[in-house]
């Protein structure tokens, strides 16, 4: 009669559960492949940058990029993306993990996976002008007046925070993300909606720009590393090469070096 029961028991749960045994997960196809997969959008100093005169990726995502795939014994391919087209492609399996700066919220949790969090306290919006108009803004009531021209790239939460909150400021959408900071310069906006760490070396890098709020920012926030969901082993593995570089002092190296704010 045991015998019977136990039978049927096992007869229900491989009815019921879905059998996996012989599917490969993310790693083992990384590994099979001999690359990983690294969706970027190349334009975010000091994050994920594509320097156009060398061709080379540059940043801190740049670096753990670079970890990952050393800690995996494989080679990185690039894959492009942009911040309109982030979510999608990362759903759409263009690439294994994506690096670039990405902020970690509620949104994009629920739909996808995000990695334990880097650059805790040096996220969050601010803004970049330029210095010689530095003085006129103290807040978000100064800046969301209609003469205030704020420029956004499209797509990502640069341009959500900025139309959740400014509604009487007159908001320039510009595709090239890191372009707009020269946009700002030469007064063709006033204000660019950005991160602290962004802001901060884009004044270092042209004198003619200020970030008067850079350390009060409006929002805090961190950083993640996105994928799709369904794969806690390689979520899992993202997260322990994490925990490791943040363990021997790798990490704060790293934040030190790119993620400092004047």
């Amino acid at each position: 009669m045991w015998k019977k029961l136990i039978s049927v028991v096992f007869l229900a749960a491989a009815i019921l559960l879905p059998v996996n045994l012989g599917e490969a997960g993310r790693l083992e196809d990384i590994a099979a492949r001999g690359t990983i997969r690294i969706g970027t959008t190349g334009d975010y100093i000091p994050m994920s940058y594509l320097n156009p005169q060398t061709g080379q990726y540059e940043g801190i995502d740049a670096e753990l990029s670079q970890i990952i795939a050393d800690s995996l014994g494989v080679k990185i391919e690039y894959v492009p993306t942009t911040w309109p087209t982030l979510a999608a492609d990362t759903q759409a399996d263009k690439f294994d993990i994506a690096l670039c700066g990405i902020s970690r919220n509620y949104a994009r949790a629920r739909t996808m996976a995000m990695s334990d969090a880097y650059g805790v306290g040096a996220f969050g919006k601010t803004i970049l002008c330029r210095k010689a108009d530095a003085k006129k803004f103290h807040g978000l009531d100064d800046i969301d007046r209609p003469e205030v021209r704020v420029m956004i790239n499209p797509g990502g939460t640069n341009e959500k925070f900025a139309r959740a909150n400014l509604k009487k400021a007159q908001l320039i959408v510009h595709q090239e993300n890191a372009d707009i900071p020269r946009q700002i310069a030469e007064g063709n906006a006033d204000v660019m909606i950005t991160e602290p760490v962004e802001a901060a070396r884009y004044t270092e890098m042209d004198a003619r720009l200020a970030a008067p709020l850079i350390h009060e920012p409006f929002t805090r926030h961190s950083c993640g590393i996105l994928m799709a969901k369904g794969d806690q082993e390689f979520l899992n593995y993202i997260n322990f090469v994490l925990a490791e570089i943040r363990m021997d002092g790798t990490l704060a190296q790293l934040e030190a070096k790119y993620l400092r704010i004047n």
